[in-house]
């Protein structure tokens, strides 16, 4: 199907929607910019789907420092100090900025923001709007980009390629309905969310695989740390997918986490309920694992407030039949963030030119190994105002795309989830990963609905089959331990599909 040519001038193209691409297109008004949304506004995003908060040092007992030890020690030697630094510094002017767009965060009876306390928290320092924090957010920014002449919304929109010449950004490839279009652009910001759907247990969209990490990797650009993902240690333990999130701010209000019996078994375990996110993980994994259940009980701190508190997650849990102010709530870890992602400079930039990347499909250096609860929303802030800033002084340079022979089809992450699941989940093994490259390898390299996902998939077991030790989300049983020396990982999609390649020889060797 031969794409048409689809004029937007020499504006810069953002694919995707979320909270990372409208504060990117708010940010370089009153400069032209076309957004891209693979689905109608609003949906199927997990902006809308976060809970928590927003992590920012506000309070009078708080600092710029303090935050930033915390997220260092989440993340276990791999965080970029001076990035994370000046995201920290640049988030309390980032909230203020949030409040003048419309954002409803928490306050006080004495109209102060009401600072809640996450894990790994050493201050309350999570601003709220009420437990649908992503989802207040995103909409109050949508009317803000709605009203905004300089903005083009084009929703339905699923980018298919990232077109190439002379070592940049030409055009992107998309396709709508069945039509199959091409939008010349020298300047394309990624801000595609994350990789959850790629789960069988996910908090994510599940049509969220990693969409712009295929784009880049098929672009040429480089990713980084792609073996960390992030399981959140409490979503709701029910059929329904995506698992509703019973946020860390339940812990934080005091809720524990007990078994069939009542019994709390994380009271050895270091900071118990509100330790990181990857020990709290692995030790439910590890107590599920050993034939219990495992529940969030908030009857003793919450009790009949608990629905006045939390009423996103009541709904949730009502609507499964479940009362949190009267029983405990039946959680399991699920996969919820992405710490890797493009590689990209303190600007936003990859190392393409005329790519950025902002939001979780981004490395920026901020998460490290281990995200630090509520960073995640802190970084999409911070971080737009400097990718728009770059952007837009860049020169466009338009013209004409060359047009790729063949394009994927849509993207479909379903037939891979069980491969992805029993590989890359909370604990692995180099056993487990070899097989699964070996089953990924071929799909990634077919002409399926699959392709794209098996491909991010791909990626992110070669990153966790080169790391040999366990550090922050990444944990192998074949090397639990932790090296001393903390080093980044980085591939592209032809070092990838070379060591892939080895990998498979080398199996086919040992069985003949």
């Amino acid at each position: 199907m031969t794409p048409y040519i689809h004029d937007i001038g020499e504006a810069p193209v953002i694919i995707g929607a979320g909270l990372a691409g409208l504060m990117t297109a708010l940010h370089l008004a009153p400069r032209p910019v076309v957004l891209l949304s693979r689905t109608p506004l609003g949906t199927d995003t997990s902006s809308t789907l976060a809970q928590g908060g927003l992590a920012a040092s506000l309070g009078e007992d708080d600092s710029p420092d303090l935050h930033l030890a915390d997220t260092l020690a989440a993340g276990d030697g791999l965080c970029n100090e001076k990035i994370a630094r000046r995201v920290v510094e640049a988030v309390p002017d980032a909230v203020e900025n949030l409040i003048r767009l419309g954002a409803p965060f928490d306050r006080a009876l004495d109209g102060k923001l009401r600072l809640g306390l996450e894990a790994a928290h050493s201050r309350r320092r999570i601003v709220h709007a009420t437990d649908a924090t992503g989802h207040q957010l995103f909409h109050a920014l949508l009317a803000v980009a709605r009203r905004t002449r300089s903005i083009t919304i084009m929703e339905g929109i699923t980018a298919l390629r990232l077109a190439v010449a002379e070592g940049g950004i030409v055009c992107v490839l998309a396709v709508l309905d069945n039509s199959v279009f091409a939008l010349p652009t020298r300047r394309v910001v990624l801000a595609t969310g994350g990789l959850g759907g790629l789960f069988c247990d996910t908090t994510n969209p599940l049509a969220s695989f990693g969409h712009g990490l295929a784009l880049a990797a098929c672009a040429g650009a480089e990713l980084a740390d792609m073996e960390f993902v992030q399981f959140h240690p409490t979503a709701l333990d029910i059929s329904r997918r995506p698992m509703p999130l019973v946020s860390e701010a339940v812990r934080g209000e005091g809720a524990v986490l007990v078994d069939e019996h009542g019994d709390r078994f994380l009271t050895d375990t270091r900071g118990a309920e509100l330790g990181s996110r990857d020990v709290v993980a692995r030790a439910i994994a590890h107590h599920l694992a050993a034939g219990h259940r495992v529940y969030l009980d908030a009857r003793q701190c919450l009790g009949q407030k608990f629905a006045k508190r939390f009423p996103a997650i009541d709904a949730a849990c009502k609507q499964a039949g479940i009362d949190p102010a009267a029983e405990p709530i039946p959680v399991r870890p699920a996969a919820h963030y992405h710490m890797g992602g493009v590689a990209v400079d303190a600007e936003g930039r990859s190392t393409v030119n005329g790519l950025w990347a902002c939001g979780e499909v981004a490395c920026t250096g901020l998460h490290g190994a281990n995200r630090l609860a509520s960073n995640s929303l802190a970084e999409a802030v911070a971080t737009s105002a400097w990718v728009a800033a770059s952007v837009s002084g860049t020169s466009a340079g338009w013209q004409w795309p060359r047009v790729p022979s063949m394009l994927p089809l849509r993207p479909d992450p379903s037939s891979i989830r069980q491969v992805v699941s029993n590989a890359l989940g909370i604990v692995r093994n180099g056993k487990a990963l070899s097989e699964a490259v070996a089953t990924l390898l071929p799909i990634a390299a077919g002409e399926t609905t699959a392709a794209d996902p098996a491909l991010v998939a791909l990626l992110i077991t070669l990153a966790a089959l080169r790391r040999e030790e366990s550090r922050g989300s990444h944990y192998r049983s074949d090397f639990p331990e932790r090296d001393s020396d903390a080093r980044p990982s980085r591939l592209t999609l032809c070092t990838a599909f070379e060591s892939a390649v080895a990998l498979s020889c080398q199996r086919f060797e040992r069985s003949c």
